[in-house]
């Protein structure tokens, strides 16, 4: 009887990050040398309980025996809102399976972390031993994470040992990202504090405290020094180059699935494994003309050292392994097999190295090696081999061998740029890809569609086997397939359902040979759990947490769509009673979809929609996205029914593609959502209506993007509380079977207190007894006599003269007002 092949899990946060996709890289190539399966399964941070994340995070609690053997919990990733004790709590949940912690140390779980307090001293020494800057700002990590603690209290014993003063003004907590190094940079400078040094727990926070500090006119490393921590591919990249902690990332992750199989196997683990962490000296603190630690040549006392020829093969040896980081276990010998060319180059056998030196590069690539770091193995070389005084070279020898040091840097750079090539092109096609799928599944509006869309769509994406599975009862124990491929191809789903925890059908995750998945959630919104998708691991990491999104807004589309079909049919089915039945329907639909929350960061947001007694189709909505929102009004022409479910329609497909793709173009998807529209409207409910629709996309610094028809956008002044009105210029949505050469985007920029006002016609075309419209210039004396009051109080005061003026209004009344508060 064959043995089952094991099957180890990987939970992590997110797939995209140089952390996650480091940690990442190491488990799959462990996985591949112990041959066994890899489950990876990324939702996102744990939120404290009764936070919002549930759904998202959903996967987490359907990884189980029943799909896994061991667990691996990439905890430095997941930690960030629930601490030691949360994460402790989330890793004894999968008892019995062994459990293995990546990035902290957890009571009772075999942990991997690397030395976060040497990292710290190693850059603080650097800064002020050997560079003898004594003004050293800090940007740490989140409060709650282990390793973001470590660190600042190294940093903080550092500066004592060195009798340094600790300035509260120059510590700022930051979230390991680009965009909180920025924040946190600007916050320090704010307080207006002077420093000389900045140094950041992780290489995003120092990249972005690095834009923060050239946009107050502070150059790196002239005016200040930086470092970061992690030694991430990108902190090479950048201009200047990120002076940094390097961690063993990719060790820490093959050493968890070592860790994991010895316990599979009965075999006693250390509770807890540190690994060394080093400082590599770049040009953000000053040393880029330096060669890095790794680098260095033999020392004295290393070439004392080997004394004999055999001695000095090994040491040469030693050094070359230290000089290139690779993951554990991979390219073993590499050192010596250079060596051996380069014997056979020195005896005559022209060309052998450069073709064992090519071959290596390849191999290293493969193995997601730094090819740059080869050229210090060429720096150690090179030294080595250089004639010594009293060297009986003659000079033509010396001469070769210089010319054979010069072609291998020349190989070395050109591997080095096709490797970042390839890369940068696998990034450029599968943005492409991602950019045309984003709207393909935005605007599928049946699961049926959803399905062709996906056997179209994902063997593009560079997808074999996939599995898209659906919740099938209210409890979310079972689930019955919706999409299967296989070989690049789909197949028929079974009809049968099958336990949730499974995570598809029987029998369709693993097979004979070894394999490797990924598992995320299908779901909507913090809320909404529809499912789950499993896809093969061989795809550009930036697909899956796309497909996350656009899988998740594609089936909340096609929930929609299904409404908006439903209500058509309640139509017809209705007639007898058409005018009081589709009001009463119309009103539901309209008043539903008003969003229970207005919140954007940034924004102080009020809104009100009153339909009118022949209710038409309003639309307004309010959505937050991470650096800031979307806001949109528009109105369907016409009344009843059928212009509330064009509202409906419009509504949804706007909703999914800017959750989808947060920072897309108004336009991009005005086009999108009106070639849709155009197809349902005119070729399924065979009717002619039209809409006017305005998309703004607001980010948090106050720069406001819209594109659309619509009345015009109301922007009152706190300097000057004078209205001023920008016109909103396009084409109607539905008219068209195409607006893209007539759809263009345009912006503004909010000031802090500016008060921002969206309306649609049924306020200006408001009409007195004696037909008078309340019209726009009305509109904005209102706002300007109390602009300086609450949003709240605004609209109310909106309301009320426009209610005094038309006591009994024949069209809906929408209104939108929100206030800006420019970040502190």
């Amino acid at each position: 009887m064959t043995k089952k092949r094991r099957t180890i899990a990987l939970l992590m946060d997110y797939v995209r990050g140089e952390y996650q996709s480091e940690v990442h890289f190491g488990v799959e190539r462990a996985a591949r040398a112990h041959d066994v399966n890899l489950l990876f399964a990324f939702g996102e941070t744990l939120a404290r309980p009764g936070s919002t994340g549930a759904a998202q995070n959903s996967i987490y609690q359907l990884i189980g025996r029943e799909t896994v053997d061991g667990i691996i919990v990439a905890s430095a990733t997941l930690c960030h809102h629930v601490g030691v004790e949360g994460m402790q709590r989330f890793c004894r949940s999968y008892a019995p399976l062994p459990v293995c912690s990546i990035g902290m140390a957890i009571d009772g779980i075999p942990s991997l972390v690397v030395d976060n307090a040497l990292g710290i001293e190693l850059s603080v020494a650097h800064m002020v031993d050997e560079h003898g800057r004594r003004r050293i700002a800090y940007i740490g990590g989140p409060a709650d994470n282990e390793e973001a603690a470590v660190r600042a209290a190294t940093y903080r014993r550092a500066l004592a040992a060195r009798a340094i003063p600790l300035d509260g003004r120059l510590f700022a907590f930051g979230g390991f990202s680009l965009d909180s190094g920025r924040a946190a940079m600007r916050e320090i400078l704010d307080r207006g504090v002077e420093f000389d040094a900045v140094i950041a727990a992780s290489d995003n926070m120092a990249l972005g405290a690095i834009e923060a500090l050239e946009a107050r006119g502070l150059r790196v490393p002239r005016d200040v020094l930086v470092a970061g921590f992690d030694d991430a591919a990108i902190a090479r990249f950048t201009k200047p180059s990120l002076t940094t902690i390097h961690q063993p990332i990719k060790r820490l992750g093959a050493r968890a699935v070592d860790t994991i199989v010895r316990m599979l196997d009965g075999e006693a683990v250390p509770e807890r494994s540190d690994f060394p962490v080093e400082l590599t000296r770049r040009e953000s603190c000053g040393c880029g003309d330096q060669v890095e630690a790794a680098s260095a040549p033999p020392s004295a006392a290393a070439r004392r050292e080997a004394a004999s020829l055999e001695d000095a093969r090994g040491a040469l040896a030693r050094l070359l392994e230290k000089s290139v980081p690779m993951p554990a276990g991979s390219l073993e010998g590499w050192p010596g097999a250079l060596l051996s060319a380069l014997d056979e180059e020195l005896a005559g056998n022209e060309g052998r190295f450069l073709r064992a030196l090519e071959a290596l590069l390849d191999a290293a690539d493969r193995e997601g090696a730094v090819l740059e770091h080869f050229q210090g193995a060429i720096t150690l070389l090179r030294d080595r081999f250089r004639p010594r005084p009293g060297d009986l070279r003659d000079g033509s020898a010396a001469g070769a061998l210089e010319r054979l040091w010069h072609a291998s840097r020349i190989v070395i750079g050109s591997a080095s740029v096709r490797a970042e090539g390839q890369r940068r092109l696998d990034v450029e096609l599968a943005s492409l890809y991602l950019s045309w799928s984003a709207r393909s599944f935005s605007t599928c509006l049946s699961l049926p569609v959803l399905r062709s869309m996906l056997a179209e769509e994902l063997p593009r994406m560079r997808f074999s086997r996939v599995a898209v599975s659906l919740y099938d009862d209210a409890q979310r124990t079972t689930m019955k397939p919706l999409f299967l491929m296989a070989d690049g191809r789909e197949v028929e789903p079974p009809p049968a359902r099958f336990p949730a925890r499974l995570l598809a059908p029987g029998g369709f995750l693993w097979g004979p040979e070894r394999r490797s998945a990924i598992a995320l959630p299908v779901a909507f919104g913090d809320a909404e759990k529809f499912g789950v998708a499993v896809l093969d691991g061989g795809a550009n990491e930036m697909n899956y947490d796309a497909l996350r999104l656009q899988l998740g807004s594609a089936i909340k589309a096609a929930a929609l769509h299904w409404e908006v079909v439903r209500q058509v049919e309640l139509r017809e089915r209705l007639e007898q009673e058409k005018v009081r039945q589709e009001s009463a329907v119309a009103a539901r639909i309209q008043t539903t979809l008003v969003p229970a929350q207005l919140e954007i960061d940034g924004l102080e947001l009020c809104a009100a929609m009153k339909p009118a007694a022949d209710v038409g189709g309003d639309y307004y909505d309010v959505l937050a996205t991470r650096g800031g929102g979307w806001l949109g009004i528009g109105d369907v022409a016409g009344h009843g029914l059928a212009a509330g479910i064009l509202m409906l329609m419009i509504q949804s497909m706007v909703s999914a593609l800017a959750r989808s793709e947060p920072e897309a173009s108004p336009a991009g998807i005005l086009c999108a959502v009106n070639a849709a529209m155009y197809e349902n409207v005119r070729s399924r409910l065979r009717r002619d209506e039209h809409a006017t629709l305005l998309l703004l996309r607001y980010e948090r610094g106050g720069r406001v993007t819209f594109a659309g028809a619509h009345d015009d956008i109301i922007v009152c002044s706190a300097r000057t509380r004078r209205c001023v009105c920008i016109q909103s210029t396009g084409v109607f949505i539905g008219a068209l079977p195409a607006i893209d050469a007539m759809t263009r985007d345009a912006e503004f920029v909010l000031e802090d207190g500016d008060v921002l006002v969206l309306y649609s016609d049924g306020v200006t075309e408001a009409r007195n007894a004696h037909r008078e419209q309340f019209g726009l210039e009305r509109l904005c004396a209102t706002i300007e006599a109390v602009q300086a009051a609450p949003v709240d109080a605004i609209l109310r005061r909106i309301l009320g003269e426009v209610e005094g003026w038309c006591p009994s209004p024949d069209d809906d009344i929408t209104v939108v007002v929100a206030r800006y508060h420019a970040p502190r």
